[in-house]
């Protein structure tokens, strides 16, 4: 499975499945590796961040700089994981460790005011100005309870989305 040119054996399926909680029938593992070896054009076994950028749904995602981070150098086992959060059959847990990876921008375990910004920067785009953006989300943490100095870790974010009915799901085609 190093070298994204040769074959899936039955046992790298069953790995690939363990790794992702079983989130993957044998022939959506056995399509999605197809189109991982694709993407990874020069058979390295991996992903590059502008490799990733080929496929148009990623591409236009307002999130793409920020899923890009995340992505670059990814082999097949751990592009499946990134792909399982979004499947319908993943866990809320699951979706949410995602999205605290996507808001955790500098990587260092917690999401500060300054790591919301920039993730809403990326998501309003030139519609809203850097005094609107920090306006509207010192409301928000406010009337959530939470000041800007605030830092709000992995289980802080299961706590307050856990009981959500939180929808992430994409369709990730497999013939």
């Amino acid at each position: 499975m190093g070298n994204s040119s040769s074959m899936l054996t039955q046992y790298d399926i069953e790995e690939v499945q363990r790794h992702c909680d079983n989130l993957f029938t044998q022939q959506e593992i056995v399509s999605l590796y197809q189109r991982f070896c694709q993407l990874d054009r020069n058979s390295k076994g991996y992903i590059l961040a502008d490799e990733f950028l080929s496929v148009p749904e990623f591409a236009m995602n307002p999130l793409s700089q920020r899923l890009l981070k995340m992505v670059d150098g990814l082999n097949f086992k751990d592009f499946l994981a990134i792909l399982s959060a979004f499947s319908a059959k993943a866990s809320i847990q699951r979706k949410i460790e995602f999205m605290f990876k996507v808001y955790d921008v500098d990587f260092n375990g917690k999401v500060s005011f300054n790591d919301m910004i920039e993730v809403l920067q990326d998501l309003s785009g030139p519609f809203m100005s850097d005094d609107q953006r920090k306006q509207v989300l010192s409301q928000l943490l406010e009337e959530a309870g939470y000041t800007k100095e605030f830092h709000f870790t992995q289980d802080d974010f299961v706590k307050i989305l856990g009981n959500s009915d939180l929808k992430m799901e994409v369709e990730v085609p497999v013939d």
